[in-house]
């Protein structure tokens, strides 16, 4: 494990909130969307609406800049994330996670809940020298943001099955060549 579950997770979900936006339709445009984001990357009990899905669209050009700035550029916008949501890092314990640190108030809204974790994972990121694990797809046609969590950093592309699409298109020119 590269970093602690958490962090993964939402380093993971930050790829996923800001690759809502890199194709050519919005994936993340209604509360049905938002909802469906909210169940795949374990975000419960939060009351969303119109503004808090219009607060959590903004923030996908954020993730983009910490995610692709080198770290000097990076840094004051996590610690803007993190002032601007009041964190408050915390050892907490809930569902079915163990001890893991949340910064954020417990009502806070799910985008400032969202900041706010974003940049706690950056902050791990940062001292932990592994920045050059947040990539973009290395696909032609792809500018999806992943983060490489595997153990020889060998992982290219994203979950959008560039990497098998690339691999049947070689297969079938190899073929044709045949």
């Amino acid at each position: 494990m590269v970093f602690a579950h958490d962090t993964e997770l939402t380093l993971q979900a930050a790829a996923a909130l800001s690759n809502t936006a890199r194709s050519d339709q919005d994936t993340l445009s209604s509360l049905d969307d938002l909802a469906t984001f909210m169940a795949d990357w374990d975000y419960e009990d939060a009351h969303v609406d119109d503004d808090e899905l219009a607060r959590i669209r903004l923030l996908r050009p954020v993730v983009d800049r910490v995610w692709t700035a080198d770290v000097d550029d990076a840094v004051p916008v996590v610690n803007d994330l993190l002032a601007d949501g009041g964190a408050v890092p915390q050892l907490v314990r809930h569902g079915g996670w163990d001890w893991h640190v949340h910064a954020h108030e417990g009502d806070a809204g799910l985008a400032t809940r969202i900041a706010v974790e974003v940049g706690m994972s950056m902050v791990e990121v940062i001292r932990s020298d592994e920045s050059d694990r947040l990539r973009t797809c290395a696909a032609d046609d792809c500018d999806n943001l992943l983060v490489d969590l595997s153990r020889n950093r060998s992982r290219r592309y994203c979950d959008a099955g560039c990497g098998n699409r690339l691999a049947v298109a070689a297969y079938r020119a190899r073929r044709a060549d045949d």
